[in-house]
């Protein structure tokens, strides 16, 4: 792709738009209000400081606060205050840093990045390290600055990691655009990228191919950080391969040991807590019962839907989560602030509640349950008994980044057929197996009837047809496969342009008709979610921005959203999360089985593979 010139220019025009001071710009201020020859904005009294760099609370606390930052944390303030100096009172509540994520993509919600931030905000979330490479699949490089320049609006810190792997698996997949070596090295100079996202295609990276090498030299020729992704239980050579090439986190892991060999091997083990992830309390132990020091532990969500954000949380969700398995609190904080903001490289910017540091605060009466009673970000009182109280600013995004569904022909029933080879009466085909709430799959495989011709699906062994339609370019093509897991019953299809990560269109269903009803249906209204049974229309949530968003509010669309959920149930489907389960089925990049627009791959092997393996 062409870069557009104007790139760079439009990211410092975000940047001035909401801009906020630097360390040397405050400095001088910070120190007299320290000192007491100046007075403070702001100071917080009377509270008990949660100091995350030497684990320890000390009552009877203040906090000094002017520009924006941190000037002065001690037993007495009264030396900061002047006449239009703000006094908060904290009366006795735990005065702790904003929670960070570590690793989140902002699209996973559903949700642009002025609402995204609008929905965490209460939940007392003040930074985020974001990898926009869901929108990198169908808008390239230009979709990654919109997301950049929006997240620079916003009143809190919303950093982002230019994506990596656009297609993730090459020679797999079909995305949208490409991302290149020469588009890496361009981000890595605007002001909001702090790091190269996650490394997805491991297999390049152990077999050093020259553009994963060249992405990877970019970023720490610019001094940031490399985001990981070993989607593989081996940990063997190939670990270790990965690990030399140079990515320093991963959270791709979900057992103990998958922790202590990431951490052992200077690499950050993020262990998320999403809405479908829960890998948390498998991993944790690396610390609560072995020992190893917490430092090089990170809290994350990774993916977080629209309600789950409305109803239970964010971070501070995964933080009480940490804390319910057995985690020490002021361990758990540690892991969703200071080491967090250590790893990026922003330590002195962020992370804790010390001088000079953005004045990210939250003031909360239990650090076990963890109330977020008041938000302050830079210096602003931000949120306040689950209310946000600041405007988060959208970006005006274009007509082209809201038509991105492309379907190339109306498509009916037998777009979506599987033939039988001639003469057979049943098959043995590879199934794809849905593990609840953990990203990869199994590759089974069942024998399935013929009739008329054609491989038919099974509820009564829960066996349903998947496909991949082709979006970005209009061919039309439709490859077809079989799902196992989702539990539906009767005449239904669900059909999504969330699809990780190529985001093209998923349609798993038990009917052809229903199928290519919920497909062209994506395609009038430019993408989203949407549920068919029994020919008729149950659920449906729009998402026009590159088929991934809404600028709609979060409560909104998380209302929607939840209409889906109730239509997978309504079609018989209990899993946990199962929308989000459903727009994995084309990430061919997490093993064993996935599908994509070339047909079924074999991500152990990470090849395609036939989907029929004998006949009777």
């Amino acid at each position: 792709m062409q870069l557009d010139s104007s790139l760079t220019t439009v990211s410092t025009w975000a940047m001035t738009k909401n801009s906020f001071p630097s360390w040397a710009e405050s400095a001088p201020r910070l120190i007299a209000v320290a000192a007491g020859r100046a007075a403070a904005d702001t100071v917080i009294r009377n509270g008990q400081w949660v100091n995350v760099h030497t684990r320890e609370i000390l009552p009877d606390q203040s906090i000094a606060i002017a520009d924006g930052r941190i000037a002065y944390v001690g037993p007495d303030a009264s030396h900061c205050v002047g006449e239009n100096t703000e006094i908060i009172e904290a009366h006795g509540r735990f005065m702790i840093p904003g929670l960070c994520d570590g690793h989140m993509h902002i699209e996973s919600g559903m949700l642009t990045p002025a609402e995204f931030a609008r929905a965490v905000i209460p939940h007392g979330t003040t930074s985020m390290f974001t990898d926009p490479h869901e929108i990198a699949n169908v808008l390239g490089i230009e979709g990654v600055r919109m997301m950049h320049d929006e997240a620079l609006l916003q009143p809190i810190n919303i950093f982002t990691q230019m994506p990596s792997c656009a297609p993730s698996a090459p020679g797999l997949e079909t995305t949208g655009y490409e991302i290149t070596p020469e588009n890496v090295a361009e981000a890595m100079t605007w002001p909001g990228i702090v790091g190269l996202g996650e490394m997805m295609n491991f297999p390049g990276v152990i077999h050093a191919d020259p553009k994963m090498l060249a992405e990877m030299a970019a970023t720490q020729e610019a001094g940031k950080t490399i985001g990981g992704h070993y989607a593989s239980p081996d940990l063997g050579p190939n670990f270790h391969a990965y690990a030399a090439g140079g990515p320093a986190d991963d959270h791709e892991g979900t057992c103990e040991a998958d922790a202590v060999m990431r951490v052992r091997q200077g690499m950050r083990a993020m262990m998320r807590f999403g809405s479908a992830w829960y890998d948390v309390e498998s991993q944790i132990t690396a610390v609560t019962e072995k020992g190893l020091d917490p430092r090089g532990f990170i809290l994350c969500t990774d993916d977080c839907h629209s309600g789950t954000l409305t109803q239970d949380g964010h971070m501070n969700r995964a933080v009480r989560h940490a804390i319910d398995v057995g985690c020490d609190p002021l361990i758990a904080l540690q892991m969703a602030t200071i080491n967090t903001a250590t790893h990026f490289g922003l330590e002195r910017e962020l992370g804790s509640i010390t001088p000079g540091r953005r004045a990210d605060v939250i003031l909360t009466s239990d650090l076990h349950s963890l109330p977020i009673e008041l938000v302050i970000a830079r210096g602003v009182t931000v949120a306040k008994d689950g209310t946000c109280l600041v405007t988060c600013p959208h970006y005006d995004w274009p007509d082209h980044a809201r038509q991105t569904v492309h379907l190339g022909k109306q498509l009916s029933a037998p777009d979506f057929a599987i033939p039988a080879p001639e003469g057979a009466t049943s098959v043995k085909a590879k199934v794809i197996g849905i593990v609840e709430n953990q990203a990869p799959t199994k590759a089974l495989s069942a024998v399935l009837q013929v009739r008329d011709g054609l491989v038919q699906p099974e509820t009564e062994t829960d066996i349903a047809q998947v496909a991949l339609v082709e979006r970005h370019r209009g061919t039309g093509s439709v490859a077809n496969g079989f799902v196992s897991g989702f539990g539906y019953q009767g005449d239904m299809a669900m059909a999504s342009t969330v699809a990780h990560d190529s985001h093209q269109m998923i349609v798993v269903g038990t009917c052809r008709e229903n199928m290519a009803l919920a497909a062209n249906r994506l395609g009038e209204v430019s993408g989203g979610m949407v549920i068919f049974k029994d020919g008729q229309e149950i659920a449906l949530v729009e998402l026009p921005i590159a088929g991934l968003m809404s600028d709609e509010p979060a409560k909104e669309v998380a209302i929607k959203a939840q209409g889906i959920v109730d239509g997978m149930r309504a079609c018989g489907c209990t899993l946990n999360n199962a929308n989000i389960q459903h727009s994995f089925l084309a990430l061919v990049v997490i093993p064993e089985l996935r599908l994509s627009d070339l047909g079924l791959v074999d991500v152990v092997k990470f090849e395609l593979t036939d989907l029929l393996e004998s006949t009777t």
